[in-house]
């Protein structure tokens, strides 16, 4: 977090090695573990992490002292003096005992995945909401691992001498800490209400939104770019985009709508990262359509799927319209294009081929706008002129004695909102 204490920057280049456990419980979940530890890898470069080796253990459950076993730990040790180590990296996620235990044995700085992936969010929060999201979730995270199980805080349950100008500077950093959860909390809110507002406006306006989402490092932020001829940050490296980067977009009938770029997701997403950005991914929420953006070159193409529904499912988002966008398909063999699913709701698309971009603005155009419908409004129901505005596009206008007839291009998403007031009025 930004000019904070509990940064976990340092002068010092980090050295690491780093380490995975794989236990019964990773084997059913489904996570191939040399796939998270290669991403591991790719987290601590983007980080700005020396990584030097690389080392796993296979256990049925984790150690409840050192996670890894006893003799894993004297390994890492050899192999920290050997390499000239200052840092170990976990790919899973240490308890705050498993933490000290680890940094009173090894004399080197213990980092878990976690901790990582909070630690590259605070590097790259831009904006005021970005910055107070990271540091809310680098403290809930941190709140907890103060202590170790509690044991050596059983004196100070309460009572006399356990308050006041007598209590451990442990529990003088505990009240700090939850006071500053407090204070963003309450700065959050805030941010959230302008954002609401300005999402109100829109809505009002009936601009239609549309946001892009994807594993991270899909290549959203290249194709925001592609489509709305904009300026936007686009780095080869995970969690390039954290801060929401909202543009507009021209469709071909020359209609503009906001499309809204978000952060990446990844597995294992620290839960108190989706909690602190819940706000940010509220623009999902709030979208018309969900342009879900996918490497299609990856070996681990349908395991990113599975974790951007299962992300969204988590948001509440999991149903809304959605076009599958399988994404650098110029870095496919034509086997993984062959495999790739088609037909309606899917498009192999490559962000840097014009004909390509110009079919999603097709797509798009035609999942956010219906059929065309008629209305016949009488002259003395100007009231429902402003809902006719708001369900679509309205193409062209005629008179026919008292009534006035409306052609309109309709919105699918305003007209399931607003259109049941015209039911009566509808021709054709």
């Amino acid at each position: 977090m930004a000019n904070s204490t509990y940064d976990t920057q340092t002068e010092v280049q980090d050295r690491a090695v780093l380490v995975s456990l794989v236990t019964d419980q990773v084997k059913r979940s489904g996570v191939d573990p040399q796939y998270s530890l290669d991403e591991l890898v790719k987290l601590a470069e983007t980080a700005g992490v020396e990584v030097l080796s690389v080392l796993s253990q296979n256990r049925e459950t984790p150690d409840s002292k050192w996670f890894i076993g006893k003799g894993k730990v004297e390994e890492l040790r050899a192999i920290g003096e050997t390499l000239g180590a200052n840092t170990a990296i976990f790919d899973q996620e240490l308890s705050g005992a498993q933490v000290r235990n680890l940094e009173m044995t090894l004399d080197m700085k213990i980092i878990d995945r976690t901790q990582l992936i909070l630690d590259i969010f605070a590097q790259r929060a831009k904006t005021r909401e970005g910055i107070i999201q990271v540091e809310l979730a680098q403290l809930s995270y941190l709140l907890p691992r103060l202590s170790g199980q509690g044991k050596n805080l059983s004196r100070l349950g309460g009572g006399i001498g356990t308050r006041g100008p007598g209590e451990s500077k442990l529990e003088t950093d505990r009240r700090h800490i939850r006071g500053r959860i407090g204070e963003l909390k309450r700065q959050l809110e805030e941010v959230t209400r302008h954002r609401r507002l300005h999402r109100e406006r829109r809505q009002k306006s009936g601009i239609v939104q549309v946001a892009l989402v994807g594993y991270t490092n899909a290549g959203k932020s290249t194709l925001l770019k592609s489509l709305t001829a904009v300026d936007v940050y686009i780095e080869n490296q995970l969690f390039a985009t954290l801060d929401p980067t909202s543009r507009t977009m021209e469709l071909p009938s020359g209609k503009e709508i906001v499309l809204t770029d978000t952060v990446g997701f990844i597995q294992n997403l620290p839960h108190d990262l989706v909690a602190a950005f819940r706000a940010t991914l509220e623009e999902v929420n709030e979208a018309d359509l969900v342009l879900h953006v996918v490497d299609a070159s990856s070996d681990m193409r349908e395991d990113h799927m599975k974790v951007v529904h299962s992300i969204l499912e988590e948001l509440g988002a999991a149903d809304k319209p959605q076009l599958v966008l399988f994404n650098k398909k110029d870095a496919c063999t034509p086997e993984q294009l062959e495999m790739l699913p088609s037909g309606e709701g899917y498009l192999k698309i490559s962000a840097f081929d014009e004909g390509d971009l110009l079919r999603i603005r097709e797509t798009v155009q035609n999942a956010v706008t219906g059929e065309t419908r008629r209305f016949r409004i009488p002259a003395d129901r100007g009231d429902l002129t402003p809902v006719l505005y708001r369900i679509g596009d309205v193409i062209t206008t005629e008179y026919d004695g008292n009534d006035v007839l409306y052609e309109v291009r309709i919105q699918t998403g305003e007209y399931e909102k607003y259109g049941h007031v015209l039911e009566n009025f509808t021709e054709g």
